[in-house]
């Protein structure tokens, strides 16, 4: 959520700031309903002036035995209008409030403009494997080797789910296990378990409520919703609290199945684990002082990194344009990887600052040292998702007689299997 007064002092700038993202902002409905509640505030204020300044007038008037009738009048009449104007003003507010939670994060002016297709190329790292064989896509190789099932999945469930099986289970979890523990003991995060379901408060503070609340699962009867991300449970982990400076960064990463109703995205990736209904994740998450938010991205960014140089993966980093940018982002770097079935690179991977973005709207805080109390920067990425690097691993790691090869990294995680055949 934006500042109000940011908003207040210079509405032009912010508008043209969020106008980056290719939708025109019309400020006047927002600067005239705020200008009304203020004004409004003040008349309510007078009018209270004037009520108390009667009610004493009553007061004394009945101590001497006095007729108080009029004035009493005069004191009813007042507590209408001021009736009629709080109504006046509650409404104003909502004009206000609405309009502000509506706002997106505004774009960092270090990111380019354009859309999807105009991001920046940061680096590259390793080089697509050319096969001297006819290469498969995960979903056929995982099939034949039965440990991918999505007809049993598509029977059980629906569409966009799968049934790892054998190997596939072991490798999935040896993934996690592996991505945790490079986190925690080489990075510097410390491990949390969330809950898979947040309440609407823990959604709105990150951001997916209101504006996505398609794209999430409600459980019906209650204030629940199935997490699209750990980023919601762990960012909100803090919520309404204050921070002591010396404490910052906090540094969060967690492993967890995520939800997504997937809403726009009829007709992409149908075939595969790469979009799915439910998938695991491992998260990281930073509560960073302002001063350092963004050499704090640069580090979570290369965390992930770390990730797939380990496994052996060739990816690259890209910048999103202002266009392409998450809700409550304000920059965000995008890990994507070779993928040899789709001859590109995939996401695999997001990045991101969200600046105060996130604390304003989850009231996440610290104290400085000079005893004044400070909204936090939160920033997460994808440390990472999980069924992707699987399926990186079984494209990029297979050979030619259809078996993969288990990269050297998750040799300890995998109990003596060395390849999957």
């Amino acid at each position: 959520m934006l500042d109000i007064k940011e908003i207040r002092r210079d509405p032009e700038r912010v508008a043209k700031a969020v106008g980056r993202r290719g939708k025109e902002i019309d400020m006047k409905p927002f600067l005239e309903a705020d200008e009304k509640s203020r004004q409004i505030t003040v008349k309510v204020e007078e009018l209270q002036a004037q009520r108390n300044a009667k009610s004493k007038e009553i007061g004394t008037l009945k101590r001497n035995g006095e007729n108080a009738d009029a004035l009493m009048q005069e004191v009813s009449a007042i507590n209408e209008e001021i009736k009629k104007l709080e109504a006046a003003k509650e409404a104003d507010e909502k004009i206000v409030h609405d309009f502000i939670i509506s706002l997106p994060n505004m774009p960092d002016d270090s990111i380019p403009d354009g859309g999807e297709d105009d991001y920046e190329v940061q680096r590259t790292w390793g080089e697509p494997r050319q096969f001297d064989f006819d290469a498969k896509a995960h979903w056929d190789l995982g099939e034949s080797l039965n440990i991918l099932d999505f007809n049993r999945a598509a029977k059980v469930t629906g569409s966009r789910f799968v049934f790892y099986k054998g190997l596939g289970a072991r490798l999935e979890r040896a993934l996690i296990s592996f991505m945790i523990d490079m986190h925690t003991d080489k990075h510097g995060y410390t491990e949390l378990i969330p809950p898979y379901m947040t309440n609407s408060t823990s959604d709105f503070g990150t951001g997916q409520l209101p504006k996505f609340a398609e794209d999430m699962f409600h459980l019906e009867n209650t204030d629940y919703y199935l997490i699209p991300t750990a980023e919601v449970p762990v960012t909100n982990y803090h919520r309404d609290e204050i921070l002591s400076e010396k404490d910052l960064p906090v540094k969060y990463c967690a492993f967890s199945p995520c939800f997504r109703s997937e809403a726009g995205s009829a007709g992409r990736d149908t075939r595969g684990i790469i979009r799915q209904h439910q998938f695991h994740k491992v998260e990281m998450v930073k509560l960073a002082h302002p001063d350092h938010s963004w050499e704090e991205l640069e580090s979570l960014t290369h965390d992930a990194e770390d990730i797939l140089q380990a496994l052996g993966l060739p990816y690259r980093v890209i910048a999103l344009a202002a266009g392409d940018i998450g809700f409550s982002s304000a920059k965000t770097y995008d890990l994507e990887v070779w993928l040899p079935s789709y001859n590109t690179y995939r996401e695999i991977s997001s990045c991101s600052n969200f600046v105060d973005f996130q604390a304003r709207r989850a009231n996440l805080r610290f104290r400085d040292a000079d005893g004044k109390v400070r909204f936090v920067h939160t920033l997460n990425g994808s440390g990472l998702a999980v069924g992707r690097t699987l399926s990186a691993i079984i494209e990029n790691y297979q050979n030619a007689d259809g078996s993969i090869t288990i990269p050297e990294a998750l040799l300890p995680y995998m109990h003596g299997y060395t390849e999957i055949r």
